[in-house]
């Protein structure tokens, strides 16, 4: 390559900076410098009406995991607090692995229909996103609770002979957050099989290749961007969750977002 060749390509790696410099300065401004100075917050000692005094502390990070005894000023676990941790963890995990149980098969579906046909089916599933999220929640609370449309179908067909008791339980808050979620978990996955080669197949079942190892060393290996993607996009909004675990848990059953609110809001934490 020539020396011409080389600064050519440099002024064209500088310029495709310059151009993205603003977008990168608002993005670190408005999403990096607040949780800056919340962790910078995080290390100092609380004020008396709650502000912050500029000293440093670790008894913030320490509240997480520890909680001091009033009377001999003794640390033993914090239980409400790593029972919230458990808590969210566990249903954020369950609706990553549910989320992909249903939608990898609703992104194969998808991704092997007629051209127009797929259109629609992905219009369908993103018309979820064309409603407030809060509006969902209410939804999924009238079909889940003790006189809503999942227990009339139930008692009508004779399978229970009383409503079952799902709201304000961390059930109500796993199927919640599931119908919530799921369509992010379609979407990257139908963008890795839009783009699979059925060919594929063709020469694994040629070899005699069982089903499963079809599904295990051909469609997996090459849809894994897929799914590492939509459980990203699960995962976290689900561990950081609040409208829903607000509505659907009652409030007894507090995920990490609700305590964070708690303890910012009221607390003055």
């Amino acid at each position: 390559m020539s020396p011409a060749e080389q600064d050519q390509i440099t002024q064209s790696a500088r310029n495709g900076w310059l151009l993205s410099a603003p977008a990168l300065v608002l993005l670190t401004l408005a999403a990096v410098g607040p949780l800056i100075i919340v962790v910078i917050y995080s290390f100092l000692a609380p004020g008396e009406t709650g502000n912050v005094e500029w000293k440093f502390s670790t008894d913030a990070w320490q509240g997480i995991l520890f909680t001091r005894d009033i009377f001999d000023d003794t640390l033993a676990w914090a239980d409400a607090n790593l029972t919230i941790f458990w808590r969210s963890v566990k249903l954020s995990l369950l609706t990553t692995i549910f989320a992909f149980v249903v939608g990898f098969p609703t992104s194969w579906f998808i991704a092997t229909r007629p051209p127009k046909a797929r259109a629609l089916w992905l219009f369908l599933i993103t018309i979820p996103f064309w409603t407030n999220l809060l509006i969902r929640t209410f939804a999924i609370n009238e079909i889940i609770r003790r006189e809503g449309l999942l227990n009339t179908i139930l008692i009508n067909l004779h399978l229970i002979s009383q409503p079952l008791d799902m709201i304000y339980t961390d059930t109500a808050v796993f199927i919640g957050m599931t119908y919530v979620y799921l369509p992010l978990m379609v979407l990257p996955l139908f963008a890795s099989l839009d783009r699979f080669d059925m060919r594929l197949l063709e020469a694994a079942y040629d070899l005699y290749a069982s089903p499963w190892q079809v599904l295990r060393k051909v469609i997996m290996p090459i849809v894994n961007p897929g799914i590492i993607a939509g459980s990203i996009l699960v995962f976290v909004p689900s561990l950081g969750a609040y409208v829903t675990p607000r509505l659907l848990g009652g409030g007894k059953n507090m995920m990490i977002g609700n305590f964070i609110e708690l303890q910012f809001g009221q607390g003055r934490n």
